[in-house]
């Protein structure tokens, strides 16, 4: 697949505006750890929940679609249009709730919400499970995902879709902390 000189600006665009947020966001978040992890704690909690929900439509979304419309024809769409529906929930119900406990993390939830043996296993549990497991899993079928994408549109190869891509969440993401990925949308995973 060639792309046009059209859609190589339009990406160019996108790219130079995420940096100019990102170089925005850099300048708030190095005045403090709670700028730098939280924003400030000054981001609206339906922008917040909204980001929650796009960082699970990341690179390898389109790909899943793809695959659920060719099996199951357009009445395939229901099942992730179904995630969609219980992801907006989340935005008006669940990110509300978590901004007003005060919590940054999961398991400082659990730590407010339960106590005791019990408490501390499950505390264990879920960031072996979630923190190795879940997510290493989860970044693998992403980043499959980007090199395919990379290769199709742009001809690169894996490690270079790889080092591309991660250089620049990464630079992003810790020059300007929670803004910067909010912001820009650097949840790409």
């Amino acid at each position: 697949m060639r792309l046009a000189g059209v859609d190589l600006a339009v990406i160019a665009g996108y790219f130079a505006l995420t940096l100019v947020v990102g170089v925005w966001a850099a300048r708030r978040a190095g005045r403090s750890p709670g700028e730098f992890f939280l924003s400030g704690r000054s981001m609206p909690w339906w922008l917040l929940g909204i980001s929650m929900v796009a960082t699970t439509f990341s690179t390898d979304t389109p790909n899943l679609v793809a695959d659920i419309t060719r099996r199951h024809g357009v009445a395939g769409n229901w099942v992730w249009w179904a995630f969609l529906l219980t992801g907006m929930l989340t935005v008006f119900v669940y990110a509300a709730l978590w901004r007003r406990s005060g919590v940054v993390t999961d398991l400082e939830f659990y730590e407010l919400r339960y106590s005791g043996r019990p408490a501390a296993f499950l505390r264990g549990f879920r960031a072996i499970y979630l923190g190795v497991f879940f997510n290493v899993m989860v970044m693998a079928i992403v980043t499959l995902a980007a090199i395919k994408i990379g290769g199709v549109l742009f001809g690169l190869s894996p490690v270079a879709t790889v080092t591309v891509a991660g250089s620049v969440t990464v630079l992003l993401s810790a020059a300007g902390g929670l803004r910067s990925v909010i912001l820009t949308g650097a949840q790409l995973e």
